[in-house]
């Protein structure tokens, strides 16, 4: 049976799960592609730690050059993470003629467009299912299974740490200090937790889906970014009571001559299905012309079902170079030249609901005050709550909007935090709900 040599680039957890796939299940792969996936180096600057795994002898090296430079080597899967030495040994194993599979999302969404011309020019593929949702087939969806659809919209779960911190506060009510505090414990969120709680770690995943949904460059600056770290208890709770759900969304939609991109938390009604989608889990859903809605659902994250995405990829690759071909399916999913810069719209130019929680003085006339502002720059309420406990003479009183422009609230809550019967900086989050008119 034909061999086709790979070489790995990192062997942390998922590239220990890579290796141990490749290695484990062998002969289910071969029987599936009809070649034999040939695990020739792993390259790691630390060859001594005990992975569980049995490695031939000499396969384990420090020396990544030398894997990117074996002519021997077809595909190179690059595992190390970051944007430094990671860029040039991908961009040294392209020069070389080397397939590449990467899971380096932070790196796609910022320098991806240079990578995928550099692969296109020297005819190899660069493949990236493990970049975005873990095990869930979202790459291929796009670039395969989708492809006689206009994209109208994504919408998904994308940070399992986030996901799982806003499922502590929302089951047990605890506040965001805590519930991160117990996600690093159990190993979900980093000692520094900034790039998954503050909303970059999804916004890298949704520049990617973007460019492949519309035909686009990668354009990761434009999206607006807002994380979870000042969503508490109460807002929480008061979500709950107008039916709604509290999670960080990214939300693309397809303006035909521009883009929505946006990371930022999100109340969304309990019959969404999303608002269903607890703990660690990732899950998003599209919407296209011909399909109508679809869901993928599944772990977003660890060492085996992002493995098993980076072993799709490799497949793939395995069978192009099986049958004498190479960059079959588009890495954009779309012709390199039909691929365009599509505007993105600024946040200030969207109109979406809002949820607003002002904490204002127990007295007469405040809450006219407050409707008042609001209603100068046209922003309609649908519904009111003021209740709560008094807290330093002052109560929550919370509001969500008729369809409003980001611009138009933004002046009217700096108008309001001015007002001498409003204490703290008003509370504001989005809503994405079909169902308000």
């Amino acid at each position: 049976m034909k061999e086709v040599k790979v070489g790995l680039l990192g062997c942390g957890t998922v590239g220990t799960g890579v290796a141990k796939l490749l290695i484990d299940h062998k002969d289910l792969i071969s029987r599936r592609v009809g070649v034999h996936l040939k695990l020739k180096w792993v390259a790691d600057i630390d060859i001594e730690r005990d992975r569980g795994i049995q490695f031939e002898d000499g396969v384990l090296i420090t020396d990544a050059q030398r894997v990117v430079a074996d002519p021997e080597i077809d595909i190179v899967i690059e595992m190390i993470g970051g944007e430094g030495v990671a860029k040039d040994l991908i961009l040294k194993g392209i020069e070389n003629g080397k397939h590449v599979i990467t899971a380096n999302k932070a790196l796609l969404a910022g320098q991806g467009n240079a990578l995928f011309k550099a692969a296109a020019e020297k005819g190899v593929d660069l493949a990236f299912e493990a970049a975005v949702g873990g095990c869930m087939p979202i790459i291929k969806a796009l670039r395969e299974s989708l492809v006689g659809n206009h994209i109208k919209s994504m919408t998904g779960i994308l940070n399992g740490t986030c996901n799982y911190i806003l499922t502590k506060i929302t089951d047990d009510g605890s506040p965001y200090d805590v519930a991160l505090a117990e996600a690093q414990a159990r190993g979900y969120a980093e000692a520094n937790p900034t790039l998954d709680v503050e909303g970059l770690d999804t916004a890298h995943k949704i520049a990617i889906l973007t460019a492949l949904a519309y035909g686009m460059e990668i354009n990761l600056k434009d999206v607006y970014i807002e994380g979870i770290s000042k969503i508490t208890p109460l807002d929480i709770e008061f979500a709950g009571q107008f039916g709604y759900r509290i999670k960080l969304l990214a939300i693309s939609k397809n303006k035909d001559d521009s883009i929505e991109a946006r990371v930022h938390p999100t109340m969304i009604p309990f019959d969404n299905l999303l608002s269903n989608v607890n703990g660690t889990v990732n899950a998003i859903m599209l919407s296209g012309d011909a399909v109508g809605e679809i869901m993928l659902y599944g772990r977003g994250a660890g060492m085996m079902p992002t493995a098993s995405s980076v072993i799709s990829d490799a497949v793939d690759i395995a069978r192009n170079l099986l049958s004498g071909t190479a960059g079959r399916v588009p890495s954009l999913s779309y012709q390199r030249d039909q691929i365009r810069a599509i505007p993105v719209t600024p946040i200030e130019k969207i109109s979406t609901h809002y949820y607003f929680r002002f904490s204002a003085l127990d007295r007469p006339g405040v809450l006219s005050k407050i409707s008042g502002v609001l209603g100068n720059h046209g922003i309609s309420i649908q519904s009111v709550q003021q209740k709560g406990r008094k807290t330093n003479g002052a109560v929550p009183v919370v509001m969500v909007t008729h369809m409003a422009k980001e611009a138009d609230v933004q002046k009217a809550l700096s108008e309001i935090s001015a007002l001498e019967v409003v204490g703290d900086r008003p509370v504001l989050i989005r809503i994405e709900d079909d169902k308000l008119d």
